[in-house]
C-alpha cells in the first residue's frame, strides 16, 4: 500500500472514530498532496509525497513555536496532536549519532574543505535524510564540522 493510500485509510478510520484532530491533520496533507500534483502536473512519488508530508510536519513545528509565544497553549496543544498523528506516517527520525555519522561521511564524499562547501555537501545529504530529520539541524551539523567547532 502507497504511502498516499496509507493517509487515506487513516482518513477514512478518523473520520468513522469521529477524532476531529486527525481528521482535519489527514485531511490538509491529503489537500497539499494533491496541490503539490496540480502544481507539478504530474503524480508525487513516495519520495515527493514524503516531502510534502515534512513540510507540514515543519508548519506545524512553527505554528506551536508562535502559539507558544502568544500565550495559546490551546492551539500550541491541537497543533502538537496533528504533528503526532503526521510523524505515524514520516520514516523513523534519525538520532543524533546517526546524524552526525551520516554528515561526516558525506564531508568526505564531496571533499568539502571549508565552510564554502556547504552547499556542495547539503544537496549530497538532504535526500538521504528526507523526512528523518530537520534540514535546520542538518545544516547546523554540517556548518559546525567543516568550522571544526
Amino acid at each position: 500500500m502507497s504511502l498516499k493510500e496509507r493517509i487515506d485509510q487513516a482518513l477514512k478510520e478518523a473520520i468513522r472514530n469521529k477524532d476531529e484532530i486527525a481528521k482535519n491533520a489527514l485531511r490538509g496533507v491529503l489537500t497539499a498532496i494533491k496541490n503539490k500534483e496540480k502544481e507539478l502536473k504530474k503524480k508525487l512519488s513516495e519520495q515527493d509525497i514524503l516531502k510534502v508530508l515534512s513540510s507540514q510536519v515543519k508548519q506545524r513545528r512553527d505554528s506551536v513555536e508562535q502559539f507558544e509565544k502568544g500565550g495559546r497553549d490551546d492551539l500550541a496543544q491541537k497543533e502538537k496532536a496533528e504533528i503526532k498523528i503526521l510523524e505515524q506516517f514520516l520514516p523513523r527520525a534519525l538520532d543524533e549519532n546517526e546524524l552526525v555519522q551520516l554528515v561526516e561521511q558525506c564531508i568526505k564524499e564531496v571533499g568539502a574543505k571549508t565552510v564554502k562547501d556547504i552547499g556542495k555537501v547539503m544537496k549530497a545529504i538532504m535526500p538521504k535524510v528526507a523526512g528523518r530529520a530537520d534540514g535546520k539541524r542538518v545544516n547546523e551539523l554540517v556548518r559546525s564540522k567543516l568550522t571544526g567547532n
